[in-house]
């Protein structure tokens, strides 16, 4: 993506501004997919593009463009620069006291180097498992996928800043749709959209691609046999799959600073969390740790810089079980006088950074699985999200999960299909009473997650252990 025009772009481009920065964005995506044994059409997408900004004054202004000329280059930073002085009088928020970008560095993915499959060889290994899939009449559908991304990203500033960052996205799928008697079960690995992960072929071995096709099918065919979930208080452990999307919409929508200051009541709603709350507020019991963490390289979100051009480092957002630090980027810290994180994200090129998580993860405890069901009398595990809802303020929620197994006193009994939960964030992180240590963790990742106007889709990591909830709302689906 750098050439020699990119490599002297801070000498060949001029503005006005009192400081300017450039980011560009080069992605490239490929699907590969086989659906009941038939190989379906190659799927390609590339997209190249460049953001200006322009500080001066209190001002800022934008401008994107996806002609990646020295002319065009230059006539969107002089957009922006245009638009920096026009708002520098009305401007709600002094650019001109945000930090700069401070130092320049370079990222890349693991394993980023290593040849993946041909188009060929990738056809062959979904064929595998798709057909591996296929052990029952009672199995109707099934699907086996693998999702693709290269990211190249250039940030230059007039100070003389230059961060590189290259990033390579593997996305591995199968879902498998039983039906008996009436009933319809789906079984996919990992949800939807959980299995993202930066990395080679190590990441279809991290979430068990190989084999997932027998595995995924049998467990669709006990689900299509079990009876429906119960319904009552129980206590609840949740695998990593599903703590996932816990953590995601109750612990980090409720925490990205910009919501909490209004910037999505009216498209995607605030936060029941408060600016005062910070430093004293008691989110979750305390054994709930929470830190965005960056340097997780095989996450999704890992980064080394934000679209900002800052340092992003570990932070702990929640310290025993207490709020501790907003996902707030610069722009919003300046806002907010509050400490945060480097979490100003783009979706691409031409939309703005604004405050998104990244790697979200919860801190390991110290239980094995085998106590945390052996201390459970009547509860249940679930796995898998496969339903969500969540009120404007990110705090009443109900859930619904693929795969659900009685806990009675003690051990594992009957599977259920069709579990559902439902709480408030604000009380039930305080109902947590194991996690997991180390063996329990799950990493996973989404490219999925969605905020903003216009919206932005962009990628986000979870790690968590498996969790223990006291006395949980639990129901069956109609």
């Amino acid at each position: 993506m750098v050439d020699s025009l990119l490599d002297r772009l801070t000498h060949v481009l001029r503005s006005e501004a009192d400081f300017w920065s450039l980011r560009i964005v080069d992605e490239r995506t490929e699907d590969h997919a086989v659906r009941n044994d038939v190989a379906q059409p190659m799927r390609l997408a590339s997209d190249r593009g460049a953001m200006l900004v322009a500080w001066s004054g209190a001002g800022a202004g934008y401008a994107a463009t996806a002609d990646m000329s020295e002319r065009g280059l230059q006539a969107a930073l002089e957009i922006a620069t245009q638009r920096a002085k026009a708002s520098a009088s009305v401007s709600l928020i002094d650019h001109s006291q945000i930090a700069r970008p401070a130092e320049s560095g370079v990222y890349e993915s693991p394993a980023i180097a290593q040849t993946l499959p041909t188009r060929r060889e990738w056809l062959e290994r979904l064929q595998y498992e798709c057909a591996a899939a296929n052990g029952d009449a009672r199995i109707v559908e099934r699907t086996a996928a693998v999702q693709i991304t290269h990211s190249e990203q250039l940030y230059l500033t007039s100070d003389g800043i230059r961060i590189d960052q290259r990033f390579r996205f593997l996305l591995p799928q199968m879902s498998v749709t039983a039906h008996a008697q009436g009933v319809t079960q789906v079984r996919t690995l990992g949800g939807d959209y959980g299995t993202l992960a930066q990395g080679g072929l190590d990441v279809l071995a991290h979430f068990g691609f190989d084999g997932a096709g027998a595995r995924v099918a049998e467990e669709a065919l006990q689900l299509v046999a079990a009876p429906n979930c119960p319904s009552g208080p129980r206590d609840l452990l949740l695998m990593p799959d599903q703590m996932m999307l816990q953590i995601h919409e109750s612990i980090g929508h409720p925490l990205e600073l910009d919501r909490i200051l209004g910037d999505e009541r009216n498209f995607a709603g605030w936060s029941f969390v408060k600016r005062e709350h910070f430093g004293t507020y008691r989110y979750g019991s305390e054994l709930l740790n929470v830190t965005f963490d960056p340097a997780q390289r095989e996450e999704a979100a890992s980064y080394a810089f934000d679209d900002d051009g800052t340092r992003a480092a570990r932070e702990y957002l929640i310290r025993d079980g207490v709020l501790m630090r907003p996902l707030g980027g610069s722009l919003s810290q300046q806002r907010a006088r509050l400490a945060g994180v480097a979490n100003s994200r783009a979706s691409s090129w031409n939309r703005p950074p604004i405050d998104r998580m990244a790697n979200l993860n919860i801190e390991p405890g110290d239980s094995s699985l085998e106590e945390m069901i052996g201390n459970i009398e009547n509860g249940i595990l679930m796995r898998t999200n496969t339903s969500w809802s969540i009120d404007d303020h990110r705090n009443k929620f109900q859930f619904g999960c693929e795969y659900g197994q009685l806990i009675e006193k003690g051990k594992l009994t009957q599977i259920v299909r069709q579990p559902n939960y439902r709480g408030i964030s604000a009380s039930f992180w305080r109902s947590l009473v194991a996690v997991g240590n180390e063996a329990t963790r799950g990493v996973y990742g989404t490219s999925m997650c969605g905020k903003g106007e216009p919206m932005q889709i962009i990628r986000v990591g979870h790690a968590s252990p498996a969790c223990v909830f006291s006395q949980v709302d639990v129901f069956g689906g109609a």
